[in-house]
Parts: C-alpha cells; sequence; structure tokens
C-alpha cells in the first residue's frame, strides 16, 4: 500500500474479457494497483468465444461484476453493446473499458491514451509533427489511431491487408487532411516514417511481415503494440533495418490499464514500478491483452 493510500474493504468486481485470454497480465497488473491505492478487488481473466461475449458480461454484471477490460478479438464487437460510449470510444469504433452504470454497459477506450503517455513521458519521443505509418485496422489500430491525431501527429497512412478495413478507419476517423489509407502492395513507395507501429497481429499466429526498409526514417521510432515474443518479428525487423528507437507495448498495456483503473476507481495509480517488475521478464511474457 503507497503511503497516502487508506485501506477500503469493500470488494469490487472487474475481470478482462478476451479470446484466447490464459496468459493476460491485466489480473496482476490491476491487482498491483489495488494494493497501491488500498482497494479490494477481485480481477479475472474470463476466455469468451465472440458469440457468447454479449451473454458472458450479461452474466459477470448479474454476478456483481463493476468493470471490464475487453481484448482481442471482441473490442469492435464491446462497442456495440454499450449503452453509452465515451467521445474516444466512438471516434475509434472500439472499446476496451467498461463500466457498469446504472445496470448498463458505458465503453470507454483507453488504450490511445496509454500509448500517448508511454510514448511522451516514458519514452520522451515528441510526436508532434510527425508522420506515422499505423499497419492494421483492427480494434488495437483504432483504439490508438484519434489518440495520436489529437497528439499532434502531422499524418497518419493506415494500411491493412484487408483494404477496405483501412478505409473504413480512415472514414470514422473523419480527418482526410491528416488521416488517409494505402494499399499494402504500395508500402514500398510511399516513403518513409517517423513512427512506425505495428498494430496487426500477424506475430500471433507465426507470421511475418514483408516490409520495406525504406520505411524508416532516420531517427524513427518502431512500436509493436504486442508485447513478449510476439513483437520480436517486427521489432526485429526494424532493428536490421537500422531503426535504433524500437518499443513493444508493455508500456502501453500498464498505462491503459492505469486509465481504466482511474475511471473505475477514481484513483490514478503510479504505474512505473510495475512496469519495470513486468519489463525484467519481458523474454517470458505471453501478448493476450
Amino acid at each position: 500500500m503507497s503511503e497516502n493510500a487508506t485501506s477500503d474493504t469493500k470488494l469490487r468486481q472487474f475481470a478482462v474479457f478476451g479470446h484466447p485470454v490464459a496468459h493476460s497480465l491485466s489480473p496482476r497488473i490491476h491487482q498491483t494497483f489495488a494494493r497501491q491505492q488500498g482497494l479490494l478487488i477481485e480481477y479475472r481473466a474470463i476466455d469468451v468465444a465472440p458469440a457468447a461475449l454479449p451473454a458472458a458480461l450479461d452474466a459477470f454484471a448479474t454476478a456483481g461484476g463493476m468493470g471490464a477490460n475487453i481484448t482481442l478479438p471482441h473490442k469492435e464487437a464491446a462497442f456495440a453493446l454499450c449503452a453509452a460510449r465515451s467521445d474516444r470510444a466512438a471516434r475509434s469504433g472500439s472499446v476496451n473499458t467498461l463500466t457498469r452504470v446504472n445496470g448498463r454497459w458505458h465503453g470507454d477506450n483507453t488504450d490511445g491514451a496509454g500509448l500517448v503517455r508511454d510514448l511522451t513521458e516514458r519514452q520522451r519521443f515528441d510526436l508532434r509533427g510527425r508522420r506515422t505509418l499505423l499497419l492494421g485496422a483492427g480494434g488495437a489500430a483504432r483504439g490508438v489511431a484519434p489518440a495520436l491525431l489529437d497528439a499532434g501527429i502531422d499524418e497518419l497512412v493506415i494500411v491493412n491487408r484487408s483494404p477496405e478495413r483501412a478505409d473504413a478507419l480512415a472514414d470514422v476517423l473523419g480527418d482526410p487532411q491528416h488521416a488517409h489509407s494505402r494499399y499494402w502492395k504500395d508500402l514500398g513507395t510511399i516513403g518513409e516514417f517517423d513512427l512506425l507501429i505495428n498494430a496487426t497481429s500477424a506475430g500471433r499466429a507465426g507470421g511475418r511481415l514483408d516490409l520495406s526498409f525504406a520505411l524508416i526514417a532516420p531517427r524513427a521510432l518502431a512500436v509493436d503494440l504486442n508485447y513478449g515474443e510476439i513483437a520480436v518479428p517486427f521489432l526485429a525487423w526494424a532493428e536490421s533495418g537500422g531503426c535504433k528507437k524500437r518499443s513493444d507495448g508493455l508500456g502501453m498495456l500498464v498505462e491503459q490499464a492505469a486509465e481504466s483503473f482511474a475511471i473505475w476507481t477514481g484513483k490514478r495509480p503510479s504505474t512505473e514500478a510495475i512496469f519495470d517488475e513486468l519489463s525484467q521478464q519481458a523474454q517470458t511474457l505471453h501478448t493476450a491483452d
């Protein structure tokens, strides 16, 4: 418990819903936050297939669930189940944080805030004016894109193997001057980028991204929103291309969790201790958030 925390014996129930989700670090992170703030919580990882998500969330709420995190592959489906959504969730078309309010789910998305906080505060990377490449257009990409634009990047180029999904994300962002989509086949000819973000799930299936080193600008930062072994292929590609600044998604995971925790409890936890603890075990971590 931190020096300023006071003990609260009311049990609060939270969970993370995903498929698969067994390796999720969210229970560990949130329990750490709770101890720091003197709160008593139960936080579980619940594996649920996409078709069963509505019933699983209903059962969780009936059992007293107060809030939930949502991870792959449910972020867009959970968006549709919300009675109310924050502005940042509405802009992204996906949610990663649910709060039970008057018998209904209210949705938010803390991914983008978590990424921006990690990049700007922990890594001291100034996002203003950056030309940014976003690989992927699923729930993870949708969660971070609005926050990147709000942080002042100059251009967001969205590329996805299914181009219609990239087009849909660019459309929902509603900022054609700064955010637009391009075809995957054009990646070798669209110039270099100051910030390269992998939001695809290619590493989860053991796949590789066939990318040109011409994408990497001098002093660029390469970020994989996954962490652990799944982030290795993209970050190894970036290193081979001469990119000296590279980061996985562990910092974003911790920061978005802190944002969710603050929404649920009204208390903003410190993140450095748990980030340092997890970073020391990075080689053995499995992405599940």
